[in-house]
């Protein structure tokens, strides 16, 4: 690797009231009138749980364009909130409104998802398209008060005769050849059937007789002839499709909605990346990371001279695969120096997302993120090798000796040109920060924070109990200097229970 190895305005929280009452006449039954009885009907009418419908935009950017939106968790807000909707962009011509609550991207369900980053994450690999199920904030506030599943509201929108497209790869047979054809429907231009071979390679591929085309080796099929498509076939020794069920692509056809490989199932793709946990050995990692160039002058950060026996070994990495992210966090936009430092920061131990090259080939020659479909073969690391600290992790006098776990320590920021060079997370609904990412470059690394550490004062007070809006405004408040104690989150484990061995003693004694 060279070397071994969300904002928002503070709330007002004053509640609203109101000076006025409605004032209605006692109303006494009528047996003539019964049920028919009009202020019983208003009663009926004004206590009659409504369901809520959510909303689906749908929003398409060309490459130098961003969706040109925000989402935020907020204090007294469940769920990913919509903000800072830019006028006249993406998101607003598509029907995307400020206050609007995310329940799927691109038919995955999200509403459930612990970090806003995790959904932001999911946006980012879609592409230039995205499928956004939405429900304005009143509505999603009243489907929780009302117990709503969210999660079978967004399913019921599908309908029940759904299943979700298939992304298969088809390679060659010498004696069946690809196993298929592919056949104009009659009466309905750009659209084709497919009528795989029993048994041939299409079939065992995942492609079912009677599936409709919808997409080939990253074109539209729509926008194809039927001979345009023979004689892509008849060229190729293997090919990627997007098919769906007739039934199934009525449901999308019902919504206007796009069918986006985005959304699909993969059968038989023929590389995958791979999530790895690697905990880190006295002599670093086993592997060195360079940056290099792709033949079309791509930058590529590429895992070189794995060492035998090292714990990058036996993760399986192997020479020249290429990595994707550090710690779920997409770092093919990143400096080099950032990613090593990313690396570094993350301790005695680490999560890396990798490919093949020839994998990384093949998604960009289909015009897909590799990271839409992985395998996670990483392990949860063990008790004994949380606790193992590594000699050269932190060479500051307030970090614990090896064996123990990390001390808080006070890092002292100078606001640069471009702010702090670090961003703050939180758990959803839930008080405490951390930092989610940081410049290795700007004041916050330099300055010693690390991605992950746990803040519990900023400029000397506690905001271990603060939520996240909160700690941004004391941030704000602090003008061109700020500082910050912090502690990794294994140090921070350990105070929690240190301070709940304390406050059962004082139980115990009568304190």
């Amino acid at each position: 690797m060279g070397n071994r190895g969300a904002s928002r305005e503070a709330c007002n929280d004053t509640p609203e009231w109101t000076d006025t009452m409605e004032v209605t006449d006692k109303f006494t039954f009528n047996p003539k009138e019964g049920i028919d009885n009009p202020a019983m009907t208003e009663v009926a009418e004004s206590e009659a749980v409504v369901t809520p419908t959510p909303r689906l935009c749908i929003l398409k950017r060309e490459e130098s364009e961003s969706f040109a939106f925000h989402l935020r968790v907020e204090r007294g807000l469940l769920g990913h909130v919509v903000r800072q909707v830019t006028p006249w962009g993406v998101a607003e011509r598509n029907g995307v409104k400020d206050g609007d609550r995310l329940l799927e991207v691109n038919e995955s369900f999200l509403d459930d998802a612990k970090h806003t980053e995790e959904v932001a994450r999911k946006i980012h690999i879609s592409g230039t398209q995205l499928c956004l199920l939405l429900l304005d904030g009143k509505a999603y506030d009243q489907a929780v008060a009302q117990g709503c599943d969210l999660k079978a509201l967004a399913r019921a929108q599908r309908g029940e005769d759904w299943d979700p497209p298939r992304l298969c790869h088809i390679a060659r047979d010498s004696s069946q050849g690809l196993g298929l054809r592919i056949l104009p429907i009659e009466g309905e231009k750009g659209k084709f059937s497919m009528s795989p071979s029993s048994g041939g390679p299409a079939e065992k591929a995942g492609v079912c007789k009677g599936d409709h085309l919808i997409w080939l080796d990253g074109a539209t099929v729509s926008e194809l002839s039927h001979s345009a498509i023979s004689k892509m076939v008849k060229k190729c020794d293997h090919m990627t499709v997007l098919v769906i069920d007739s039934k199934s692509e009525q449901t999308y056809v019902s919504r206007r909605m796009p069918i986006l490989p985005s959304m699909a199932v993969a059968h038989n793709l023929p590389h995958k990346p791979r999530k790895l946990h690697l905990v880190q050995a006295p002599e670093g990692y086993g592997f060195l990371l360079r940056l290099e160039k792709t033949p079309s002058k791509h930058n590529i950060h590429v895992l070189r001279e794995v060492d035998p026996d090292s714990p990058a070994e036996r993760a399986g990495i192997q020479e020249g695969e290429i990595l994707l992210e550090v710690n779920e966090e997409l770092i093919t936009n990143l400096k080099h120096n950032d990613v090593v430092n990313r690396i570094r920061q993350s301790g005695q131990q680490v999560t890396l997302t990798i490919i093949s090259l020839q994998g990384q080939d093949f998604f960009t020659r289909l015009g897909l993120s590799p990271l839409l479909f992985y395998e996670d073969t990483s392990a949860e690391p063990s008790e004994s090798a949380e606790l193992q600290q590594t000699a050269d992790h932190c060479s500051d006098p307030q970090c614990a000796p090896a064996g123990e776990p990390p001390k808080p320590r006070v890092c002292v920021l100078s606001k640069g040109p471009s702010g702090y060079g670090f961003h703050l997370g939180c758990v959803l609904q839930k008080p405490g920060t951390y930092i989610s990412q940081v410049a290795a470059e700007g004041p916050g690394g330099k300055a010693g924070l690390l991605k992950g550490d746990v803040v519990m004062e900023v400029n000397g007070t506690n905001v271990e109990e603060e939520y996240l809006e909160d700690v941004i405004v004391l941030i704000k408040e602090a003008g061109d200097s700020l500082s910050l104690l912090v502690v990794e989150p294994l140090g921070y484990e350990k105070l929690l229970q240190s301070r709940n061995v304390v406050t059962a003693e004082q139980t115990a004694n009568g304190s």
